[in-house]
């Protein structure tokens, strides 16, 4: 079971126009695809509690991309240029990142998402690109993704799904990493410095890449990835679920035990 952020956005279906919770189809292809359940987690009222209540049950976790992290939560002044503030979204993946983290579940983290996880582990985020590095590289905008390469390090988690080396991406973002948040390696980057992909030093499974994988159907080897950690998190999570059911039904066990013998 792999939960995926959306947003609530208007959208319209036939004579309704209305809000509703948003995804492109892709996110849910590539899960599917990689032997997923794909569940869908738009924004909550109280994010706290229910993502708590979300991920109990959830084996693994998709931060997704979107607009842009409000820079408030990182302590900056707000670029002209940087999207209007969606502090519910904001709001709903902090809670479900940080649960995720707590309970090790597997997390995979996409464009903005990657963004959030350095967000939420301290790091800072450049809020326009074409400022800092004086590109337009990674967004040409109306809708079409660019082309980029990134180099994957050798000794991380990212080259072992996907291989070391230099791989072709597609992008579609104007804000990334500035300074990398604590825990966090950065193990893919672009030929201008740019941070392209971030991991957990921890024994945590994270892992974040700001392109857009989902885009690409003929490779879905990061979402086959968090599947599989998934089902090693399920596997875990039914054992622990046994042991805490025959811990719990012996004390009754005991009881009933005692009451035959009193009886007798």
């Amino acid at each position: 079971m792999i939960g995926l952020t959306t947003y609530l956005e208007q959208a319209r279906q036939g004579v309704w126009d209305v809000r509703a919770a948003f995804l492109p189809q892709r996110y849910l292809d590539a899960v599917t695809a990689s032997g997923g359940v794909a569940v869908l987690l738009p924004p909550q009222p109280a994010p706290d509690a229910a993502a708590a209540a979300a991920l109990e049950g959830l084996d693994g976790l998709i931060l997704t991309g979107g607009r842009d992290v409000e820079p408030e939560l990182y302590g900056a002044v707000r670029h002209p240029l940087t999207d209007a503030p969606r502090p519910d979204r904001d709001a709903w993946e902090l809670a479900l990142f940080r649960g995720a983290e707590e309970r090790r579940m597997p997390v995979l983290a996409i464009c903005r998402g990657l963004q959030l996880v350095n967000v939420a582990r301290g790091g800072t985020l450049h809020q326009h690109l074409p400022e800092a590095l004086g590109t337009e590289r990674y967004r040409v905008g109306g809708g079409v993704f660019a082309s980029n390469e990134v180099m994957v390090d050798d000794d991380s988690a990212l080259a072992r799904l996907i291989g070391p080396g230099t791989i072709g991406v597609h992008s579609y973002h104007h804000q990334g990493i500035d300074r990398l948040g604590d825990g966090l390696v950065a193990t893919a980057r672009t030929d201008d410095g740019l941070v392209q992909a971030i991991e957990s030093d921890g024994d945590g499974y994270v892992v974040g890449v700001q392109w857009h994988p989902e885009e690409n159907a003929d490779d879905r080897r990061l979402f086959a990835g968090l599947v599989a950690e998934a089902s090693v998190y399920a596997a875990s999570r039914a054992q622990r679920s046994s042991v805490v059911e025959r811990g719990s039904e012996a004390p009754e066990t005991k009881r009933l035990e005692a009451t035959r013998e009193a009886l007798s």
